[in-house]
């Protein structure tokens, strides 16, 4: 058998053995495993299936070691199938898949244990991740760091319906901006989505999109057997039916089945002797096979269209498949989350020559000899390049990030002058810093740095102002060295961005240390991809500012509420709201480290806290005094840890303010007043709601395990030496419940003053005294919570 057609025949073979796996999969997570809560497993049967012969060709003989790939969510199981017969996926994990440390639902970093290159879930957003990748690898080859590796392709898997999601769309837009190179998209162009067949002639819109953005578009639609009947007398009449008829129609005569299609076929086209012949030549199992015979099913067409591509233009394929190809429910359009039956799953098994007690087999039911078989995955192109996963070393970051002070500062003109001083040195860490935005650089404080370090694009472009002598504040040049993306309006874009960066590491071998500056407001515009990037243990940090009502003039449209809340919430991001530069420069000192420190699943460090993550700062506008002292080691770690005394409590105190951000002057004057009437008044500088909460239900899940441990989290030690009479007032310029949980630590009485409404224009005094947590607010707050202390306890006595 001559070469090429014996590897065709072997990838043909192992295409059908992954569908197998991958039905046999989800059939036994949902039919054989014992289910103890009664819940659908599901796993989608249908949507796998015609990704099987296209995941195939790729994994089998395309892909190279430097390759990576978004799998569409719902052909998890196809990818964990191939994974195991490259011997990266356990039977154990297959047999457990859907369930707790089994194979995931969806392909996961972070969770699975075979080679997943990004996680894909929250669809649209693996997609856009590969145009992002591409992007950063061209920013890493541009710095020169990428001398010993080849470029790779950041390849997609989309399912046609997952072209409705919008944040492909926005990225698009960017990789044309950027000169997109070194990506393919492959649409599973099936025709179905969830709830629905698509619209007629979507592919010719899919067409026209891409080529307007400078994407090569390659349509595969027709099979080796569809091109050889239309090579047959009246072939060219069945390509025209073929391409005439509508979407659902062809659906549900792949359904129907052969006999189905006999009789439309000579009702449509008629009783014409030679397209009648070709018809009739074939049984309906072997007419079923012609016209079921896309070029997205076909092993052939798929490596012609894969193989023909020697550029690095972005290439869009637009795959022609049908939902669970080869199944018993193939074209239906309610076969999104069907399953097989035992009984339809028996004659499969029978087709597929599969004996009872050996489906986990790797090669059972195949002809191939089994060593040839072994050998050939072995020797598959993507095999051949060592680890995929990469690392790379530890960047050394200062003891101390140095700043010009000032007697009156704010949060963002410090974020501004601790990244200009970083900008003026030539060390390892600043060459690593990345920055990008939304169109927001200059009102976020990053046009020093970007002065300093210019902006990025691949070829040399001149700033037109200044080589005209215009005036202007702003160097714009940008070069192959420059350090900072700039983005436009769109925050979904700049989280994916953040996650591409985040990941560069172990993508391309090299560290970044990416920095995204947005306001704060409009991070849940771009909360699916910051979770996304998250999930994926992506490392950056994210620099919001302006926030909160403070920015008073820019009305409610501009100011965050709930967005304290999002930082305590979200998973892999530790969240700070400081409210003076000192503070800021340790912080961010402490979060370059913390972006490089490995974690793994479950992997906390010693005090229960994440070993690694990413970094939130909600910043602030408003200028206030900064205080001037010494930023001693255990002042320095208060700070990260969390929380300190910025006036400490005495032995008797009755009432202790905690604030956090903004509003510190206001809680520093009520302070100064009550303490007029009110002994031994505490002042409580919080820097992080989300470290401290997180500490605090880390230590008390470590006394639960350990019965005996003391251990106390940071803000127990901070509140314990407070008598139990003692009240707590916090104020923050977000939502009163980040700081609402505070006195069930030590079993305090206290008030909790924030923004729970929509914010509105006006000036910082008049919207802090509508909102109640201007001075007057935290006193009023006091004084009631101190005076109704006696009348509670009597009620609740009687």
């Amino acid at each position: 058998m001559p070469q090429r057609r014996l590897r065709l025949d072997m990838l043909t073979a192992l295409s059908r053995k992954v569908l197998w796996l991958s039905t046999w999969t989800i059939h036994h997570a949902n039919h054989i495993r014992p289910n103890a809560d009664g819940l659908k497993v599901g796993g989608h049967q249908a949507s796998s299936a015609s990704l099987a012969t296209i995941m195939s060709a790729l994994y089998f003989s395309v892909l190279r070691p430097e390759d990576r790939v978004a799998v569409k969510p719902h052909a998890s199981p196809i990818f964990h199938a191939i994974q195991y017969l490259f011997g990266r996926q356990s039977r154990a994990r297959l047999e457990n898949f859907r369930g707790f440390k089994g194979a995931q639902s969806y392909p996961s970093r972070t969770k699975d244990a075979d080679d997943v290159d990004f996680s894909t879930g929250s669809v649209g957003l693996g997609v856009a991740q590969t145009l992002f990748a591409s992007l950063v690898q061209d920013y890493v080859k541009s710095h020169g760091w990428m001398k010993d590796r080849r470029e790779g392709r950041m390849i997609a898997l989309v399912g046609d319906a997952e072209m409705d999601e919008g944040n492909i769309f926005e990225a698009l837009l960017e990789g044309w901006k950027h000169g997109l190179r070194n990506t393919w998209w492959v649409v599973d162009y099936n025709r179905q989505s969830l709830d629905a067949v698509v619209r007629e002639g979507l592919w010719e819109k899919f067409e026209s999109m891409f080529r307007n953005f400078g994407w090569d578009v390659v349509i595969v639609k027709y099979g080796r057997l569809m091109q050889q009947a239309f090579a047959e007398p009246g072939g060219e009449a069945l390509r025209r039916w073929i391409d005439n008829c509508p979407n659902q129609m062809y659906a549900a005569l792949c359904f129907q089945g052969g006999a189905a299609f006999r009789k439309r076929l000579l009702d449509e086209i008629g009783d014409q002797a030679e397209v009648s012949r070709l018809i009739d030549a074939r049984n309906d199992h072997e007419l079923l096979a012609l016209m079921s015979n896309l070029g997205g099913h076909d092993m052939a067409s798929m490596l012609e269209a894969f193989e023909q591509i020697d550029h690095d233009r972005p290439v869009c394929f637009i795959a022609y498949t049908i939902k669970g190809v080869g199944l018993p429910f193939q074209g239906h359009k309610d076969n999104h989350a069907g399953l097989m039956t035992p009984a339809q799953i028996e004659t499969y098994r029978t087709a597929q020559n599969v004996r009872p007690g050996h489906e986990w087999d790797r090669f059972e039911g195949l002809t191939q000899d089994a060593a040839a078989l072994d050998a050939f995955l072995k020797t598959a192109p993507i095999n051949t390049g060592g680890e995929r996963r990469l690392s790379a070393p530890v960047l050394e970051v200062p003891q101390q990030l140095a700043f010009k002070p000032a007697p009156e500062m704010s949060t963002q003109q410090g974020f501004g002058l601790i990244l200009n001083e970083l900008a003026r040195g030539e060390t390892e860490l600043a060459s690593r810093i990345v920055t990008a935005s939304p169109d927001v650089t200059v009102s976020t404080n990053l046009g020093a740095w970007v002065n300093r370090r210019g902006l990025f694009a691949r070829a040399e472009k001149a700033d037109l102002f200044r080589s005209e002598k215009i005036p202007t504040t702003f160097n714009w040049d940008f070069s192959p060295k420059g350090q900072h993306i700039e983005l436009g309006i769109a925050e979904m874009n700049l989280f994916i961005l953040m996650s591409a960066l985040g990941l560069s590491h172990s993508i391309n071998g090299e560290r970044l240390l990416p920095i995204a500056t947005l306001y704060d407001p409009f991070i849940q515009r771009g909360l699916d991809a910051l979770n996304y990037a998250c999930y994926q243990d992506a490392r950056f940090m994210v620099v919001a500012t302006p926030s909160g009502i403070t920015l008073a003039p820019e009305g409610g449209a501009h100011q965050s509420i709930a967005t304290p809340l999002i930082g305590i919430a979200q998973d892999g991001l530790a969240s700070f709201e400081p409210a003076f530069v000192d503070e800021l420069a340790v912080i961010m000192r402490w979060g370059f480290e913390h972006m490089q420190r490995d974690d793994v699943e479950g992997g906390d460090s010693a005090d229960g806290m994440r070993a690694g993550g990413s970094v939130y700062l909600r910043l602030s506008t408003r200028t206030i005094e900064q205080p001037q002292r010494m930023m001693t080691p255990d002042l320095q770690k208060s700070i990260v840890d969390g929380a300190y005394w910025l006036r400490r409590p005495g032995p008797n105190c009755e009432l202790v303010i905690a604030t956090t951000g903004a509003v510190a002057p206001e809680a520093i004057e009520a302070v100064g007043l009550l303490g007029d009437s009110r002994r031994d008044v505490g002042l409580l500088a919080i820097t992080s709601a989300d470290r401290l909460h997180a500490g605090w239900t880390a230590a008390r899940r470590l006394r639960r395990a350990h019965r005996g441990s003391r251990r106390a989290s940071h803000i127990e030690t901070l509140l314990a030496p407070l008598p139990r009479s003692c009240g707590i007032v916090t104020v923050l310029d977000g939502h009163p419940a980040t700081l609402g949980w505070i006195g069930a630590v030590c079993g305090h009485r206290m008030e909790a003053l924030g923004v729970e409404h929509f914010g509105q224009t006006g000036n910082i005094a008049d919207l802090y005294r509508h909102y109640g947590i201007d001075a007057n607010a935290i006193i009023d707050a006091a004084e009631s919570l101190i005076a109704g202390a006696p009348v509670l306890h009597r009620k609740m006595a009687v």
